[in-house]
């Protein structure tokens, strides 16, 4: 019942601290409005509007080549598929919470039979030494930039480096999820080309800190991009046309790119507000992106309970679900974006002190 409240609740929040926008018709037509007349569409992965995305997205994460794919799951069980078959070995290593494991129904062991080896324990990161004391051969190992399921944890960039020698004197091809590479570069104090340089193929999201419709990139050296093409026609990834999503992931990635240290900023000073809080805690407990997990030791449904109550009384949205982790906690995600700059400052000072109130007095 509670989680009913929670979501009728924020929806008739004035601001929010969370995302960008709604994700309504608005968003593609926003990007359309900005076009100078008519634009041809792309045709099956050709044309000027999708050739002209690929190439800026190649040069801006230092690659030879990009292909634009209409999701992220095409792309990176192609990837893994494409290293897979040059080293005529089925075997690929990641986190046990990546998202090929968690989120794609076993997509690439029922559609490529390759067989994932899990690394490191769930609630950290892939270290140097989980990738050296693997027992098995593999053909590439994916890193995820931030491990999303954990809070959006990074490991220290000089471990992401001694990662990447390994692998390359041991003949192991080193693919990047991507997803979130740009709200990670702040903190890294990195380029993009910098951070994919230490990877041979690397996939980005244009929907989560972007902010477009949908859509990502897969880049690589050119063998590689031009494979994942034919791989992209047998999933049926090649529509006739994708200029909605490119457009919209063009126009955003212009808008956005430039704002992720400010929405890494943002991500330290409200969690920080929410570290003030009885019985909450965040993980990472100061972060390292835009994005944090938050914890409370309350129980799923009083948790729900206090979030609605705090969010009808002061008009600003804190959380739409939250998702438990045993009998007396839960747990929820916050992603920073164009939203958390427009709340008055006043105002998340009060709502935080009724939160810390409510909660101290469960």
């Amino acid at each position: 019942m509670n989680s009913k409240r929670l979501l009728e609740a924020i929806t008739k929040t004035e601001y929010q601290i969370m995302g960008h926008t709604r994700r309504d018709t608005q968003v593609l037509q926003k990007a359309l409005n900005q076009l100078d007349g008519p634009l041809d569409s792309d045709m099956y992965g050709r044309g000027k509007v999708i050739e002209d995305f690929q190439e800026k997205m190649a040069n801006y994460l230092g690659k030879e080549s990009s292909v634009f794919f209409p999701s992220g799951t095409m792309a990176q069980q192609i990837a893994l598929r494409i290293w897979c078959d040059e080293k005529d070995l089925k075997k690929v290593a990641y986190h046990p919470l990546c998202h090929l494991e968690i989120h794609e129904e076993d997509g690439l062991k029922e559609l490529h039979q390759i067989e994932p080896i899990l690394l490191a324990e769930k609630s950290r990161v892939i270290d140097l030494d989980d990738v050296v004391n693997m027992d098995e051969d593999i053909a590439c190992l994916l890193l995820e930039l931030p491990q999303r399921e954990i809070g959006g944890q990074l490991p220290s960039y000089e471990t992401l480096a001694s990662i990447s020698d390994y692998c390359r004197e041991k003949g192991i091809r080193l693919h990047l999820d991507g997803a979130r590479l740009l709200e990670i570069l702040p903190y890294y104090q990195k380029t993009a080309a910098e951070v994919c340089a230490l990877f041979d193929s690397v996939y980005v999201s244009f929907y989560k800190g972007i902010g477009g419709v949908a859509g990502a990139i897969l880049a690589g050296n050119q063998a590689f991009t031009e494979q994942s093409k034919i791989w992209k026609r047998r999933h049926g990834g090649d529509l006739i046309s994708l200029y909605p999503y490119i457009i919209s992931a063009d126009y955003y990635f212009d808008q956005r790119e430039s704002k992720m240290e400010a929405y890494y900023e943002e991500a330290k000073e409200l969690a920080d507000k929410f570290n003030q809080c009885s019985l909450i805690s965040t993980v990472p407990e100061v972060p390292v992106s835009n994005m944090f997990h938050v914890h409370l030791q309350v129980a799923k449904d009083r948790a729900e309970q206090i979030l609605a109550e705090v969010m009808e009384e002061t008009g600003l949205g804190l959380a739409s679900y939250v998702r438990p982790t045993s009998e007396t906690s839960c747990t929820y995600e916050v992603s920073i974006g164009d939203r958390y700059a427009t709340i008055p400052k006043e105002l998340l000072t009060s709502t935080f002190d009724m939160l810390d109130e409510k909660l101290a007095s469960k």
